[in-house]
């Protein structure tokens, strides 16, 4: 297993957000933890970032406890996070926030074997490399904030929300980000609301309900259930 979540429970404040939540990340998978908005979706994504930490339970990282160490020394392991809203350093060039991505890294010429490696993935920002991160449209942004975790070179990616704000055509675009990431032997896992990008892209997911794990399995049989359905349409 590459990603384990034992039982966890994160607070904020002395509100439970998530409660004994237990799931996996196998390698050259990509998982998605889809529920409604406020289930505590995002809430795991940042415990396993150590942006929170846990009142009880444990996370390991291909067999090493992580929970309780810095969020750099996890980026260092090989965790990248891309967060909700994208998040780009506005008034900085699209070249520095992609190389802010690699700010661990000392391997120049890996460095920029990876640039190059992203300009593929996304040849919009090659053209772009000058222009401020701010003055992107939404989808670019988007791209720029996963091309940015990508520069980590991680071997598990965290996607909080790709889709949210971008058009359905852009949402097509990220769906296929994501088959080549995952093709270039990255586990990717993602928090979605896009039921069609979800299904597209997921080999397995987990069902969230106020912050506790009620459904887990492959994801087109689970597209079926009343549960899935709700979390997704709101009905």
């Amino acid at each position: 297993m590459l990603l384990d979540l034992k039982d966890i429970t994160v607070h904020y404040g002395t509100a439970a957000a998530v409660t004994g939540v237990t799931l996996g990340v196998e390698e050259r998978c990509v998982v998605s933890i889809i529920g409604a908005n406020g289930s505590g979706k995002s809430t795991i994504l940042k415990a396993i970032s150590g942006l929170i930490p846990l009142v009880n339970g444990e996370i390991s990282f291909l067999q090493k406890r992580i929970d309780g160490l810095a969020p750099h020394k996890i980026v260092e392991l090989g965790i990248s996070h891309v967060p909700e809203g994208r998040k780009p350093f506005p008034y900085m060039s699209v070249l520095a926030n992609l190389k802010l991505g690699a700010f661990l890294r000392k391997d120049k010429a890996g460095i920029e074997s990876d640039l190059d490696m992203i300009f593929g993935i996304f040849p919009k920002l090659k053209d772009r490399l000058k222009q401020k991160a701010g003055t992107l449209s939404g989808g670019e942004q988007q791209m720029l904030a996963i091309g940015r975790g990508l520069m980590a070179r991680p071997k598990l990616l965290q996607l909080d929300e790709p889709s949210l704000g971008l058009s359905p055509l852009v949402v097509n675009e990220i769906g296929r980000v994501i088959r080549e990431i995952h093709t270039r032997g990255v586990s990717l896992l993602l928090v979605e609301q896009n039921a069609s990008l979800v299904t597209k892209v997921t080999d397995k997911a987990y069902v969230l309900e106020v912050g506790k794990i009620v459904l887990e399995g492959d994801m087109k049989e689970l597209m079926t259930n009343k549960l899935v359905q709700k979390a997704f349409l709101g009905e």
